[in-house]
């Protein structure tokens, strides 16, 4: 298996889509200029002027559109190549009740369609859609109205999903936020991972202690009876939470280096699928080596490349060559499509923007494979 065949990996775009990625990334891989982006984003929606005419190119990159009826019509050239969507209502940190009930109904929708077409295998939501996140980093007791009515809010979108028969990823937060958002979910496997795998948490393997919390709950687990669902990422809050971690004081919650996030990140894989029974693996990751560390792993263990508890996943925009090549040789792979009001998807593009810039060989790597492309569709 090539993970770099650009024919394959970019057979879905037309030559006008190519040109349009290849200029995003020469873009996005100069650091200035994302800065610059970022300070005229929030100037302009601090005066409220209409940033849609200057944010296009980078919306129709990274995200399938404002709707679910967009997001539904951009990904038929993607599926036509095996690779399944994830539609990805994109709001967070909302505070208000109507967010919440906005942000219910649309899942609500993604589960709806997932019921009925196998080519949109999950729903997703981030946690701090459902709560002024505010609330999640405070030291208030379990019994609290505004937890409690959290609770409620996941829990309704849960039983939707039990009864559509619809697996629920359920993304990752800062780290002040993650801890109060593991007990919950930990509860919440517990009852609804009984005999099949509903729920997914997430683990940001950049943070040091998810190796040992990946041990603690799979005992938990084997010792209770219950199954456990986890997307492996490396992380999208490095200089946030390492800044954060300073300014109040407390130990930095993240890895000491890159190479040590690698090594974690590899060995949670490892244990997971040595615990297959146990665990339901969606590995989101750019990272080609931990793409055929998975690929190794389920060889040496005799499992399927279509196994259904395996999962591999890239973002919409991004590591087309990891997707469409493994699609290609029958693996699971799933792209997430984040979509949603452009105003309320800012935070999810800078981040994307910013995380290109700030990994240059991944990035350039982009560029040399769209080159390669539109040298063959001459």
């Amino acid at each position: 298996m090539d993970l770099k065949n650009t024919e394959i990996a970019y057979a879905y775009k037309t030559k006008k889509e190519l040109k349009s990625a290849l200029f995003v990334y020469r873009i996005i891989t100069k650091p200035f200029l994302v800065k610059l982006g970022k300070i005229f984003l929030n100037i302009a929606l601090f005066l409220r002027i209409p940033i849609k005419p200057f944010t296009n190119f980078m919306f129709k990159q990274f995200c399938g559109g404002e709707s679910i009826e967009n997001i539904l019509e951009i990904s038929k050239p993607v599926l036509k190549y095996k690779v399944k969507v994830i539609p990805d209502y994109s709001i967070e940190g909302a505070s208000k009740d109507e967010n919440f009930k906005i942000l219910i109904r649309e899942v609500k929708k993604v589960i709806d369609i997932s019921a009925k077409d196998k080519n949109i295998p999950f729903a997703v939501f981030k946690p701090t859609g459902l709560i002024n996140p505010s609330y999640l980093k405070q030291e208030i007791p379990a019994d609290h109205p505004e937890l409690i009515a959290y609770k409620e809010r996941m829990k309704e979108i849960f039983d939707y999903a039990q009864s559509k028969n619809v697996k629920v990823l359920v993304d990752a937060e800062d780290y002040w936020y993650q801890d109060r958002i593991d007990e919950i979910l930990l509860d919440f496997m517990k009852i609804y991972n009984r005999n099949n795998v509903l729920i997914f948490t997430t683990f940001q393997m950049y943070r040091h202690d998810r190796l040992d919390y990946l041990k603690f709950i799979t005992e938990m687990a084997i010792r209770e009876g219950f199954k456990i669902g986890i997307k492996y990422v490396r992380g999208a809050y490095l200089e946030k939470e390492r800044k954060r971690a300073v300014d109040g004081g407390y130990p930095d919650p993240i890895n000491p280096t890159k190479e040590k996030t690698d090594k974690d990140f590899d060995d949670a894989i490892t244990y997971s699928v040595e615990n297959i029974n146990t665990i339901e693996v969606f590995c989101g990751t750019h990272n080609e080596e931990s793409v055929v560390h998975l690929v190794n792993l389920m060889e040496k263990h005799g499992l399927e490349k279509n196994d259904s508890r395996i999962w591999f996943s890239q973002l919409y925009g991004m590591r087309d060559n990891l997707s469409f090549n493994l699609a290609d040789n029958s693996y699971n792979v799933a792209k997430y499509l984040p979509y949603g009001p452009i105003k309320e998807v800012m935070p999810y593009l800078v981040r994307r923007a910013e995380e290109n810039s700030s990994m240059g060989s991944q990035a350039g790597e982009e560029i040399t494979m769209l080159k390669q492309a539109l040298k063959q569709r001459k």
